[in-house]
């Protein structure tokens, strides 16, 4: 755990894979071939959160959605790799884009596809609900399974380890009261 907190202090981008991680992973395609998603509100607050802290992000999805898009557009994230099947190259372009070395990015996956992203950045997560071989090789892991929290659960670790939770929270509460 303490490696894990270390890394985090170093993170200045943080990459998501979309089904598995902001997705349980249920894919639902209508008769007329539109897909649907289910994405947590609590997961895009807190990427939103991060963001404000000057942390950058991005997703990498081997699927190409017009749900995804909206999505990260609605939260700001400009950063938008779709019908990525070798998520490598995506990954390299981000970071070339935004002059990164890896110990300065963090992945989160779920499974063997992201290995070998996640064997190369400097902090390597992954969700609860994870195949057993990505846990294995993870840095840390959520308590919360995709979709269910496990995003912003990554973003405040981050946050906290950064020492930028405490202020961003404030934000939400109000002044306190002379009694």
């Amino acid at each position: 755990m303490q490696d894990a907190i270390e890394r985090a202090k170093a993170i200045r981008a943080v990459i998501f894979d979309v089904d598995g991680v902001l997705t349980d992973g249920s894919l639902f395609i209508g008769d007329d071939g539109q897909e649907y998603k289910a994405f947590h509100s609590r997961d895009g607050h807190g990427m939103v959160m991060l963001q404000q802290t000057g942390v950058s992000l991005a997703v990498i999805t081997g699927r190409q959605s017009q749900v995804v898009r909206l999505r990260m557009e609605s939260l700001g994230i400009n950063h938008v790799y779709q019908g990525r099947r070798d998520k490598v190259p995506a990954y390299d372009e981000f970071k070339e884009r935004l002059h990164l070395p890896d110990s300065a990015c963090a992945y989160v996956g779920d499974d063997v596809v992201d290995l070998p992203i996640l064997c190369q950045v400097g902090l390597a997560i992954t969700v609860a609900d994870a195949h057993p071989l990505v846990k294995a090789h993870c840095h840390w892991q959520t308590e919360q399974g995709g979709g269910r929290g496990a995003a912003r659960e990554v973003c405040e670790f981050i946050m906290r380890a950064q020492n930028s939770l405490d202020s961003v929270l404030a934000r939400y509460l109000p002044p306190l009261r002379a009694v």
